[in-house]
């Protein structure tokens, strides 16, 4: 077992024995575990840090719309604004049999589509799991494997039964490809990464065409898939959930990455003029504004946490909103808030602290668990610390990690509100109200997650602030992918803007 540099430990004696040690930082008298009172008086001083007034809020909101339309007009800002040429929105009658693959944060998903009309639509699905490794390695291998698991996909489901694939020999399906990453677009078909997120790193992809690259991958392993159109899946959210609810005028994603999607009119995006597109037209916009207030800091209450989280990154500087609202950090802000009190002598006094020191030891799911637990004693949150941790702990330290989770939790669904906030009040939604489809395993599963994006939304509106209404997003990723293919095919076959 290794020692642990926080008061306690174990030795190896030269007899094989092993001795547990521990040095204490307060007087010897003192009670291992901490007081109830010691742990209010703690709990308050992370309450001032991680509580956001709603004039604060509003102060975010203003600063999130002026980056928003700098983004708009010009490119190479922090946040790109990516024009998605994907034009106005779906008609809901859109039929056809389409592939999407989704290369998300964990996950490899094929998926079979077909679309009904009506906004109805079948789907038929296959996940293949990422290894930590295959996030690292060549970029060119990454598409090999996506091409060899949509092969597979389409081996299996080749058929002449309904949700089957019907296909005659020499020809291929359309392919929506959602690639959830930021790229800059010249056209629809075409991305060139701008830089990897959510723990993605694979050399020689950076300021790539990934289109290109999986296309390479496609004919090397004869794929019969033409691939037509490449997304993020939040635009697919924007535009699967406006399919089946036409009242969606955005599409978030609160997961693993946090971003969103919205239409707007051409004539608002000077930055694409020389194109040469109908003023009157619209194209959906993927913000990518998990980079908000990246590298200058100005906007966001960062916390000491948030700086170690932000500086022992893979992007230092980089994705600033995001590390403080995405899934992938909540959990790093909470370990580290435990690591404070362990140093100062506050929390597990004799006890081996060891396996509470790995980075991204603790999950953002013990988050959830700890302020769903239903128990008196708090049982969950015991199962957590002794299963993972094997940490005993009191009454009064659960009760104060149940109330420290719901403090970075609220923050999160607070600040994510002031993004959905920062569209509304462009756009002029906050009359006529509108509903947003959001996705992503924080807002999915976290618990009441969407009701503190609502209250944070009345607190930046007051009681207006009611009319804007998040819901469970249509899956983007997989139908929306197919909507956006097939929008794309009937545009480029009326012969509508075929150069992009």
């Amino acid at each position: 077992m290794p020692t642990s540099r926080r008061g306690s430990g174990t030795t190896t004696l030269p007899s094989g024995q092993t001795l547990a040690f521990h040095t204490r930082t307060q007087d010897e008298e003192d009670l291992p575990h901490a007081t109830k009172k010691t742990m209010a008086d703690h709990l308050r001083k992370y309450e001032s840090l991680f509580t956001l007034t709603p004039q604060r809020m509003r102060m975010i909101v203003e600063a999130f719309k002026d980056t928003l339309e700098l983004g708009l007009e010009k490119n190479g800002q922090i946040v790109p604004m990516i024009p998605t040429y994907v034009f106005g929105w779906p008609s809901g009658d859109e039929r056809g049999e389409f592939l999407a693959v989704d290369l998300g944060g964990t996950n490899l998903r094929v998926c079979l589509v077909t679309l009904q009309g009506e906004g109805k639509f079948e789907i038929t699905q296959s996940k293949y799991r990422l290894s930590e490794e295959q996030k690292q390695e060549e970029g060119q291998k990454l598409f090999d494997f996506c091409a060899e698991c949509l092969k597979t996909f389409i081996d299996q489901h080749i058929g002449e039964e309904p949700g089957m694939i019907n296909l005659k020999e020499g020809e291929t399906l359309p392919l929506g490809f959602t690639f959830s990453y930021p790229c800059s677009q010249q056209r629809i078909d075409h991305g060139e990464l701008i830089r990897w997120t959510k723990g993605f790193g694979n050399p020689n992809t950076e300021g790539h065409d990934v289109a290109a690259m999986f296309r390479q991958s496609l004919a090397k392993h004869d794929v019969p898939a033409n691939l037509i159109s490449l997304i993020c899946d939040t635009t697919g959210t924007l535009i699967a959930s406006h399919y089946v609810n036409p009242k969606t005028k955005i599409g978030c994603i609160f997961g693993t990455g946090c971003n969103a999607a919205y239409m707007e009119k051409v004539s608002n995006i000077t930055k694409i003029k020389e194109l040469q597109i109908d003023e009157n037209a619209e194209i959906a916009i993927n913000c990518e504004y998990g980079a908000f207030d990246s590298f200058h800091h100005e906007h966001l209450p960062r916390t000491k946490f948030d700086t170690i989280v932000d500086e022992t990154s893979n992007k230092p500087g980089e994705q600033s909103f995001e590390k403080l609202v995405s899934g992938r950090y909540l959990g790093e802000i909470m370990r580290l808030v435990i690591l404070e009190l362990i140093d100062d002598g506050v929390l597990f006094l004799g006890q081996n602290t060891y396996k509470l020191e790995v980075p991204y030891a603790f999950d953002t799911a013990f988050l959830s668990l700890m302020e769903s637990d239903p128990t008196d004693e708090l049982l969950m949150i015991i199962g957590i610390f002794t299963h993972f941790f094997a940490v005993e702990t009191t009454l009064a330290e659960r009760q104060f990690f149940r109330a420290l989770a719901k403090l970075i939790g609220r923050r999160a669904a607070r600040l994510s509100a002031c993004g959905i906030a920062a569209i509304v009040s462009k756009m002029g939604y906050l009359e006529e109200g509108c509903a947003v489809g959001a996705d992503g395993s924080l807002y999915n599963k976290y618990p009441g997650f969407a009701d503190r994006i609502h209250e944070g939304l009345v607190d930046v509106f007051g009681d207006k602030g009611r009319s804007i209404v998040t819901y469970h997003a249509e899956d983007g990723s997989g139908v929306g992918s197919a909507i956006i293919a097939a929008m794309t095919k009937a545009r480029k076959d009326a012969g509508l803007y075929v150069q992009v």
